[in-house]
């Protein structure tokens, strides 16, 4: 394809850009990702070497700072302390859209042998771990860096301003700390100017260059629940002397198991109560004082949210009381269901058929996994979708997210660029229906 300057690009565009994204700004898209496909498989090769956990992406974050103030970009820092906001202000009025990118990654040594293998260790709750990015955040931060660069060529003919958000914490910040998307809206990140859509991604290990979206809720919401069953402690023997908090916790356990078995109808929506720690217990010999139950609550829907809370409370105190012990139940919300604004999600799904081609968008089926990209579409309509990491051949072989045998495809990079920056465009450029 010839290649036009940018004087020569706006003279072309000028008279259509704010009315539709055309096949020629199209094309332009396609070169320019093309042409930074070596930068940015760079930045996602150091980034993957050099992992940092959530709240400490000191490193990354600073790279991210330097790229975007060298495209000429207004730019925050410190933005639920490690957070970065880039401010791409275009030539023409128009509206504003964030592009969202998470930087941490996890407590998980890599078994995966690359040359940019991560070797990193660092100290989380309390102990020496490895660092890798299992989820695989390396690729989004190159991603949008590449896209940032992609849109700052094209400033001056953007009916709108870009937002770009390089968020922390994603995957949850350390113990005691505040962090990730919610930090980020509380520290105005949607503010100055205020966004009015945003979009997002995530690597997934399905076939390379594919996407799979869903209008409504995509990904669930997740809570996070803590049992204290007490009883009167008491020889191992001599059992009728006490009260026995471990079979009450037991039968607690299995109690919980016909909550969405029995009590929800998952013919609405998908529910998952699942007790994931037990601790209870010092010696052989001696009944405990109390026991502590630990879990993950999920589902697709905010009423049936607060319904499953409702009941495993009514279901741990009941049980409890029954054997003659307690239970206090504390339940912490974590995330929101990621939910796709349905007339959003409408309006844009052909953007991601155009892009990749009608047979590479596939709906997706709901996953029980959580996202807190969920509070970015509580501020405002989103859209968030996966893309395929993995080579056809290895389609059910390759690991998973969290795995310490994660593995990226970088043939994701130049698709995920394409997709970001003509969701960007199209949306700027594209009359509301």
């Amino acid at each position: 394809m010839r290649r036009f300057s940018l004087i020569a690009l706006s003279l072309v565009l000028a008279p259509t850009l704010q009315a539709q994204s055309t096949p020629r700004i199209q094309s332009e898209i396609d070169r320019r990702a093309r042409e930074l496909e070596a930068k940015v498989v760079a930045w996602r090769r150091d980034f993957h070497q050099n992992p940092e956990l959530s709240n400490r992406e000191f490193r990354t974050s600073k790279i991210v700072a330097e790229h975007l103030r060298k495209l000429g970009m207004e730019v925050r820092t410190e933005v639920a302390h490690t957070g970065v906001v880039g401010v791409l202000v275009g030539g023409r009025p128009g509206p504003v859209v964030a592009l969202r990118a998470d930087m941490d990654a996890l407590p998980v040594t890599e078994e995966v042998d690359l040359p940019f293998k991560s070797t990193a260790k660092a100290q989380y709750n309390g102990q020496e771990v490895g660092v890798m990015h299992a989820c695989g955040h390396d690729n989004h931060v190159a991603i949008l860096m590449g896209v940032a660069e992609m849109l700052a060529g094209m400033k001056a003919e953007l009916p709108g301003t870009v937002k770009f958000i390089f968020q922390p914490a994603e995957e949850g910040p350390p113990l005691g700390e505040e962090g990730g998307a919610p930090m980020m809206l509380k520290q105005g990140a949607f503010d100055n100017p205020k966004v009015d859509a945003v979009f997002g991604m995530h690597v997934f290990p399905m076939e390379l260059g594919q996407v799979e979206y869903r209008s409504g809720g995509l990904m669930a919401s997740s809570d996070n629940f803590y049992i204290t069953v007490r009883g009167r402690q008491t020889h191992g023997a001599l059992p009728w002397n006490g009260i026995d908090p471990i079979v009450a916790a037991s039968q607690i356990v299995m109690g919980i198991q016909t909550i969405t078995s029995r009590q929800t109808d998952l013919t609405l929506t998908p529910a998952v109560v699942t007790v994931g720690m037990i601790r209870g217990g010092i010696r052989t010999n001696i009944v405990p004082d109390s026991v502590e139950l630990s879990g993950t609550i999920r589902t697709f829907d905010e009423s049936v949210r607060d319904q499953l809370h409702e009941r495993l409370t009514r279901t741990a105190e009941s049980i409890a009381a029954a054997s003659g012990a307690t239970a206090s139940v504390r339940i912490q919300k974590m995330t929101p269901v990621t939910y796709n604004n349905p007339p959003l999600t409408e309006r844009m799904a052909p953007t991601l058929e155009r892009v990749l081609g009608k047979s590479n968008v596939k709906i997706a089926t709901p996953t029980t996994t959580a996202e807190d990209f969920s509070f970015f579409q509580q501020a405002v309509p989103g859209m968030f979708f996966f893309i395929g990491v993995t080579p056809k051949d290895r389609v059910g072989q390759a690991a998973p997210n969290h795995s310490p045998k994660f593995f990226a495809d970088e043939g994701v990079l130049v698709p995920g660029m394409r997709v970001m920056a003509n969701l960007a465009l199209d949306y700027l450029t594209t009359p509301k229906p």
